[in-house]
Formats: C-alpha cells, sequence, structure tokens
C-alpha cells in the first residue's frame, strides 16, 4: 500500500471536509460548530438535482462529525424569489402571479399555505425518505425576521461600489443603475417590477417605482407605483449577486456548494462577503449538472424533471444516495433506466464492504468502504442483506403480472436466488414491479463480444427463434458453445451480462424458458 495518508472514509466527502477544516485553521475563526448550507429552489419542481445540493452538504456534516466536529446543515428555502414562469403541468392561473414572491401566491392545489411552499415540501419530503437531518429555514421569514438587516445596510451602504464592481466581474450593468435589493411593491406585490434606485441611509429605506420589467425573455407590466420600503419592516429582498453574502455572513455557513450555472453569482457573492461584509466566504465545491438521456439539463421548465418521489417509485433510498455520493464532478446523464445497475451496484458494495468479495487493490477497498458507509449515512448496518439482482426481478416481474408478489417470490426460491420470503426481497418485489409496468424496454447493456461469441449467439438466436422449442435449453446452449470453440463458462457470463447486466445468475435454461425463448431470441439478437 502507498504511503498516501487516508483520510476519514477515503472519500472525496471527507477530502472537502479536511480542505474546509485546514482553511478555518488558516483563517483563525472558531470552529465550534461548522454550519453548512444547502439553497432550496421554491419556485418550481424540485428534481434530483436539487436534493443533490442538500444531500451531498449533508455528507460534508456527517463528515466533519467524524472528524470529531459539531456540524449542522442548514436547508434555506429561497421562496421570496418571485415566479418566472410556470412550470410544466401547472395551471395557467398562476400567470397572474408572474414576478410575485412565490410565499405570497397561493397553493393552486390547496395543501400548503402558499405555491413556495408547496415545492419547498416536495423537496423536504425526498430528503426525509432518504434519510437527511437539517434545520429548515424560509426567506419570508428570514427576512420578515430582521435577520439579514444589518448585512442589507452595508450592502446598500455600498452599492455604488458593488455595483461597479458586479460590472467589471460579470458584465452586469444593472446594478450601477438600481440597487441590488428588490422590495415587495406594496400596491402589486410584485417584486422585480419594483426596481430601487436610492437609499436613504439614516431611515433605512429605500426608494423605488414599480415599471414594467423583462422576466424569462417575456414583458411583465408594472403598476407603476412609487414609494419608499423599511428595508427592516417591510418585505423586499436582495439581488441573488449579493444575497448568498449576506446570508452566508448572518448565518455563519462555513460550506455550500454550488451548480455550474450560478459561478457568476458566488464569485460576485464571495467578494461581497470578503470586501463589503468583512466575513470569510465559506469553501465551495462546484459541482456539474445532471442531464436527462439527450444531454439537455434536467430543468423545471422544460418538463423533464426526475423528483425523488417518482424515483423512489422503482428505487430504493440507497439507490439515490449512491448515486450522489458516487462523485460531485463531471456532467453526467441521467435517466430511471440507471435505477437497475445503482440496485445492483449498492449490493456489490455491500459484499465488498462485508468482505463477501475480495478486493486486493488497497485504496479501492477503503474508499468503496467508505462510500458504503456514506450511503448508510455514517450507519451501516450490522450484517448484510439477502440480495437479488434488480433485472431478475424485473424480468420476474414482466412474466408474472397477476399474484406477482408470490409467484415472483416462488421462482426466486426455485432458482435458489433467496432461502426463504422476506419484508425486503417484497418491496424490492414491489419496485421492479413498477418498473417493469412503466419502462418495457430494458437499456440495452454496453459489453464487448467477440466474433467467436457472436457467431455462437447466431446459432443460439436461432435455436431460440425456431418453431419447435429445443428439448433441454440448458443442454443446447453448452453444446452450441463447445461446438464453436467458446468456453461454456464465458458463453453462459454473456448471456447473463446481456440479459441482466450482470455475470452470473439462475440456471439460464429455465430461465430463458420462464421469460420466453422468443423475447430472448429478440434480446441477443442485438449484439449478434
Amino acid at each position: 500500500m502507498s504511503d498516501t495518508k487516508i483520510i476519514g472514509k477515503g472519500t472525496w466527502i471527507d477530502k472537502l471536509a479536511s480542505e474546509l477544516l485546514e482553511r478555518e485553521k488558516t483563517l483563525g475563526r472558531s470552529t465550534d460548530i461548522l454550519r453548512v448550507e444547502s439553497g432550496l429552489g421554491a419556485s418550481g419542481i424540485p428534481h434530483i438535482g436539487s436534493l443533490g445540493d442538500a444531500v451531498r452538504a449533508y455528507g460534508i456534516k456527517l463528515a466533519l462529525e467524524n472528524l470529531g466536529y459539531k456540524s449542522e446543515l442548514i436547508a434555506y428555502s429561497d421562496d421570496l424569489d418571485g415566479l418566472r414562469k410556470i412550470p410544466e403541468g401547472f395551471p395557467d392561473s398562476l400567470e397572474e402571479h408572474i414576478a410575485k414572491p412565490v410565499s405570497l401566491i397561493p397553493d393552486p392545489y390547496g395543501c400548503h399555505d402558499s405555491y413556495g411552499m408547496h415545492m419547498s415540501s416536495i423537496l423536504l419530503d425526498g430528503l426525509d425518505r432518504v434519510g437527511i437531518k437539517y434545520e429548515f429555514r424560509r426567506a419570508i421569514d428570514t427576512y420578515k425576521q430582521g435577520l439579514l438587516k444589518e448585512q442589507i445596510h452595508t450592502i446598500l451602504q455600498n452599492s455604488v461600489k458593488i455595483g461597479e464592481k458586479i460590472s467589471d466581474m460579470v458584465g452586469q450593468e444593472k446594478y450601477q443603475k438600481y440597487l441590488p435589493y428588490f422590495p415587495v411593491c406594496a400596491n402589486c406585490n410584485r417584486l422585480y417590477t419594483a426596481e430601487a434606485t436610492e437609499y436613504i441611509s439614516g431611515e433605512k429605506k429605500v426608494k423605488y417605482t414599480c415599471h414594467d420589467t423583462e422576466i424569462s425573455s417575456k414583458k411583465v407590466k408594472g403598476c407603476g407605483y412609487v414609494g419608499e420600503a423599511d428595508i427592516s419592516k417591510d418585505l423586499g429582498k436582495l439581488a441573488w449577486k449579493v444575497e448568498f453574502a449576506a446570508r452566508w455572513t448572518a448565518f455563519d455557513i462555513r460550506f455550500e456548494a454550488y451548480g455550474k450555472d450560478i459561478m457568476d453569482s458566488v464569485k460576485v457573492n464571495d467578494w461581497v462577503s470578503d470586501e463589503i461584509l468583512g466575513s470569510p466566504h465559506p469553501h465551495h465545491v462546484k459541482y456539474e449538472m445532471f442531464l436527462d438521456k439527450g444531454g439537455k439539463k434536467i430543468s423545471k421548465s422544460l418538463g423533464n424533471v426526475i423528483t425523488a418521489q417518482k424515483w423512489l417509485e422503482f428505487g430504493s433510498p440507497k439507490s439515490i444516495l449512491l448515486l450522489l455520493y458516487k462523485r460531485i464532478t463531471g456532467a453526467r446523464e441521467l435517466g430511471f433506466e440507471d435505477i437497475p445497475s445503482l440496485m445492483n451496484e449498492y449490493n456489490e458494495l455491500e459484499d465488498i464492504y462485508f468482505g463477501r468479495i475480495k478486493v486486493d487493490n488497497q485504496a479501492k477497498l477503503i474508499k468503496s468502504k467508505g462510500l458504503y458507509e456514506y450511503v448508510n449515512l455514517l450507519n451501516p448496518p450490522k450484517q448484510p442483506s439477502t440480495h437479488v439482482n434488480y433485472r431478475l426481478a424485473v424480468e420476474l416481474a414482466k412474466i408474472f403480472k397477476e399474484d406477482r408478489e408470490q409467484r415472483v417470490m416462488k421462482k426466486l426460491l426455485d432458482y435458489g436466488a433467496i432461502k426463504k420470503a422476506e419484508p425486503e426481497i417484497e418491496k424490492l418485489i414491489e419496485l421492479a414491479g413498477n418498473y417493469s409496468n412503466e419502462f418495457d424496454q430494458q437499456e440495452k447493456s454496453q459489453i464487448t463480444i467477440d466474433h467467436t461469441i457472436k457467431k455462437a449467439l447466431k446459432i443460439l438466436v436461432n435455436a431460440l427463434d425456431a418453431e419447435e422449442e429445443p428439448e433441454d435449453i440448458q443442454n443446447t446452449i453448452y453444446q452450441i458453445a463447445k461446438s464453436n470453440d467458446v468456453q461454456p463458462k464465458d458463453f453462459f457470463k454473456t448471456l447473463y451480462q446481456i440479459i441482466l447486466g450482470t455475470s452470473r445468475g439462475p440456471k439460464i435454461g429455465p430461465f430463458i424458458s420462464d421469460i420466453g425463448r422468443k423475447q430472448v431470441a429478440k434480446t441477443l439478437s442485438e449484439y449478434t
């Protein structure tokens, strides 16, 4: 083994936590409590990427605690943000509320105190269901209680300097004309239309006019109201370019990750925090966005949202945590078709953790064990669970649509895949059943097949496609391999990889009979 020192559990999470601690020591700040933050967007449907922000921040919290420090995660809902566009599938009646803070818009479904809380609750439910613990804070309460008023005052006193710096750093000239603060118009309740032009420092008031503006390439009419807003009493919010800095300072935040889509805002906020508010900005890590399988960013407005709730119809909470804790850098295409491999990968990690799979590379072993512990939120089980290949469960669920649970369970027992029926296998059958109902097509496995195996596959496809069923499929496969100079074990392995995405499985002959030989022939023909 190399001399490289292993930090914590040996994952990127531990490395980040260690970097954070080094920086705090250099800055000479107190390390009594190290707060990490995740912003929760409250204007659109929260997708797996939004969830990922909070899950990863929680990972840093766990790593800091594991290294002996006290830490907490603040989940901050940006529910004073204005509604810019109506998300896919929401009623058109929201049109009249464009540019209003989402916490002042009624919930169109009538189940929460506002549209903003409806959206936040979807994300909080996702966090609860995967086991993340957090302290929830809302922007509307933060501003109403005046928790940022000192920071707002300092920022507005320095607005000229800030406006120039924003122009220099990111080329945005808007804040040379207007203050980086939006009051909520006292007349029409809109946010972005009320543009503040002057700060009366002694009275802590901004002067503003509510006029037409453009939001998401659409013109939004202002009401023409001219007024003054008291920053400590009236509702309003800082612009994105300065708000993070105010929050970091007021809440004493030491870590916050960010997506590359808000890189410019983070750059400016870091400067505002350091130079205007005199408080070192938190440690950051930049993560890439999740893309859909077409390479488009998963977004609330495009309607290609993968929510935690939908994911959990097909996969376990652990499969979400594994997806998010595996790595943080690099853009990733994501779809529900990734669930089978993540479910199986978790089982493999568990086997490594409990020594059922031997890993000779010590660094890989430590990293795999560490990842397994984080996926279990540093509270791993004392013994491994019973493992069933997820794709096997899906294939069986496709065959047995009636009395599915009992019949799939019986097959698993027949195959020797399990020794007895257990609640966790019942749950797996339910998830696999939902998956088989919703997605008929299995993602094509990416495997390399040499020409001799391809030739044997063609012969097997013809045998399975024949009118008459082969007497003994298991023996047929064996004989095809032998007579084509293919090692039977290699041929069986290839068949398992194609059908189940794994190297082994139940006895292949009876299994092919159960799935349906013509169906299997069709799948195999794609690889010939």
